[in-house]
């Protein structure tokens, strides 16, 4: 016997679509209770006349609503309503988070599975129990090559003894500027830069200069001007997907501001977190000007922040050593249980089939935010997690930000990025929200709010 057929109504649109949506009406009657076990997707497809591909179909949709979850080798259970999931939130936190800039988790990732099964790998390998010893401060040899690996596919052969595994891009953002600058000196930035450099310049008392950007970011005029001016030991960008703009360099672009911090005998500090995500993006400026440039990659906006990995790669050896300095200093080492399980995703292809279901939602999220969001003036890269919103004009950035906030609904006003002036924007990612309907409930009320002035929403006393 099934324990669970969906009542599917004739002519209710497509096949898959109706046993999704037939699910959700069973929760929310009651019909299903969180815990139930669901029928195998062959036997259901079997008793309803349809092909597996339809029902594998419908319980993919199913758990992007956050109906159900599958456990490995057990099959799929109702889960807890997105509902009641929120109801249950801490006093005080985003009931929808739309502030956090991560990766969505897409259940085609399978991310929380692949993780068990990964670190169980490791460990029970035949050197398993060497993953949970002290190892060198820029990683051990297997994982740096295992870096170089995967950063082949955009900067072309590196040697290894160039690259340094980290334990996240904020670490290793924070040992690069304390290596080039001392207190009082200067960093170009673009005049809206990521948060994490503000923290570490106000740690290390360094200067941040902010350089004008355009549509593509960095202006290598501004950026000539800035370092006659204020001699700075190094420029800061993100040359794909800016953090928060979303402006993408184009290859001349790169290569016109490698050229002008070779002219004024500047580093190059160049965050390459969003640098996988793209199926096509130009060359990083590490393969440019690879003797200035200090290239960060990171897995946390292509797979998962909590593998706190990222790969430098340095100017060159002597750099690795001084960096190998800093990370010792810092942090001693890398956790090698994480970068083990990095190496293992990167060589088997695991990395990349994650990257790629992140990529395919990410892409997703962007359809939901154009539709919700049309008429309103915003900047988004099509396989990015965030988009860089203008209010209108009956909006300041502020009150728009309190208003989402008492409505639980977590933004990031300019204020978070700016090194000077704030313009009237606000960040809006689109990763953190547990799924696509939640994401579309948290959109469509920051587009009611847009379709309203403050005074409307206010409380009338």
């Amino acid at each position: 016997m099934l324990s669970w057929i969906p009542m599917l109504e004739a002519g209710s649109g497509p096949k898959y679509r109706a046993i999704a949506e037939a699910l959700l009406a069973d929760v929310q009657s009651g019909r299903l209770k969180p815990g139930h076990r669901l029928p195998a997707q062959r036997q259901l497809a079997k008793e309803l006349g349809v092909d597996l591909t339809t029902v594998t179909r419908a319980f993919n949709e199913a758990r992007r609503m956050g109906l159900i979850e599958a456990n490995t080798g057990s099959g799929s259970y109702v889960r807890r309503r997105v509902d009641d999931r929120e109801q249950a939130a801490p006093a005080g936190l985003p009931i929808i988070d739309l502030s956090m800039n991560m990766p969505p988790q897409p259940p085609e990732a399978r991310l929380r599975e692949r993780l068990q099964e990964g670190i169980a790998g490791v460990l029970s390998s035949p050197h398993g129990l060497m993953h949970l010893h002290y190892q060198e401060s820029v990683g051990a040899g297997p994982d740096r090559v295992a870096g170089a690996r995967w950063l082949a596919g955009r900067l072309g052969t590196v040697p290894v003894d160039r690259i340094a595994v980290t334990g996240g891009a904020q670490t290793a953002l924070y040992a690069v500027v304390r290596i080039l600058a001392q207190p009082g000196d200067a960093i170009c930035v673009p005049d809206l830069t990521y948060p994490g450099l503000r923290a570490i310049a106000e740690q290390l008392k360094v200067r941040l200069v902010p350089v004008a950007m355009d549509t593509e970011g960095l202006d290598p005029a501004a950026l000539e001007e800035a370092c006659g001016r204020e001699q700075p030991k190094a420029v800061y960008c993100v040359p794909t997907i800016h953090n928060p703009t979303t402006a993408t360099m184009s290859a001349k672009r790169r290569e016109a501001i490698a050229e002008a911090a070779r002219r004024k005998g500047v580093a190059i500090i160049e965050d390459d977190a969003y640098g996988a995500l793209p199926r096509q993006a130009p060359v990083p400026i590490a393969a440019i000007a690879p003797e200035i440039t200090w290239h960060i990659a990171t897995l946390s906006k292509c797979a998962t922040p909590a593998l706190r990995t990222a790969y430098v790669v340095t100017p060159g050896f002597a750099d690795t050593l001084r960096l190998a300095a800093e990370i010792r200093a810092m942090s001693l080492m890398m956790p090698p249980l994480m970068a083990a399980l990095a190496s293992r995703w990167i060589l088997d292809g695991t990395l990349e089939t994650i990257t790629a279901a992140i990529r395919e939602e990410s892409a997703a999220r962007q359809t939901i935010a154009r539709r919700i969001l049309q008429g309103h003036e915003f900047q988004a890269h099509p396989e990015g997690h965030h988009l860089w919103l203008t209010p209108p004009e009956r909006w300041r950035r502020v009150d728009l930000d309190l208003h989402a906030r008492q409505s639980g609904l977590a933004l990031v006003p300019s204020e978070a990025f700016a090194v000077g002036a704030a313009p009237d924007a606000i960040r809006i990612s689109l990763g953190a929200a547990q799924n696509r309907a939640v994401l579309e409930r948290g959109l469509g009320l920051l587009a009611t709010f847009l379709a309203h002035g403050p005074s409307v929403l206010s409380s009338i006393v």
